[in-house]
């Protein structure tokens, strides 16, 4: 039984059990197959590292309009969620979850939260009305950070099938026409851009709790 606050993995074992007999076996194979060799595999050995700078990159924003990570970051230090897409029911899980219990403590800290995936502007404004997000949601055509970051991977055929067999092709969705995606990571970057804790989530049917983001916050204080 969930309580009234539920953790994402609360949240992700509640939809698991609504949307069993909604998905296809073939494709719910694939998925969980692939699931289990992505943590299987743990993490990638190029994962930066605290204590090093934050890569930043050209990104766009919900309208299409250039912009950069150093520049959403705006000298304050902040959050930074890398997840996978709108298409993505565990990414709006996650996020869903950010907004209603992690922005009014950030907000009290004076913490901004930024989110960031490969997809085109259009879908980070779908992420962003679909879960009323009050937080910036940003696009990173070519996966520039998660590239730097050491935390880029890509579906196999296997599952890129099992997704087209349900309507979803990500080359249509990604901003570079790719099937690139970033592992589920969160950041918290200090306000002079150096990278103070990260947390990878090669499985990406896990993500960081909000209770281990604001533990991690409280340490570095």
């Amino acid at each position: 039984m969930t309580s009234t606050n539920p953790t994402i993995a609360e949240r992700v074992e509640l939809m698991h059990q609504s949307t069993a007999d909604q998905i296809p076996g073939p494709a719910l194979t694939a998925f969980s197959a692939e699931q289990a060799d992505l943590a299987s595999h743990g993490l990638p050995e190029s994962v930066a590292q605290a204590g090093t700078a934050m890569p930043d990159a050209d990104l766009l924003d919900v309208h299409g309009n250039p912009t950069s990570l150093y520049a959403a970051l705006a000298g304050r230090p902040a959050v930074l969620v890398i997840y996978r897409g709108a298409w993505c029911p565990y990414c709006n899980l996650a996020l869903r979850a950010y907004q209603e219990q992690l922005v009014p403590a950030l907000t009290g800290r004076g913490i901004g939260l930024i989110a960031l995936s490969p997809q085109k502007p259009d879908g980070s404004l779908t992420m962003a009305e679909k879960n009323d997000l009050t937080f910036t949601v940003l696009s990173d055509p070519g996966n520039r950070i998660a590239r730097g970051l050491g935390v880029l991977t890509a579906p196999t055929d296997q599952v890129r099938e099992a997704q087209r067999s349900l309507g979803l092709d990500l080359a249509t969705l990604n901003a570079d026409n790719g099937y690139g995606l970033p592992m589920p990571t969160v950041l918290i970057i200090d306000a002079d851009k150096t990278i103070r804790w990260i947390d990878v989530h090669p499985n990406y049917a896990t993500r960081s709790e909000t209770t281990d983001i604001l533990i991690a916050l409280d340490l570095l204080d």
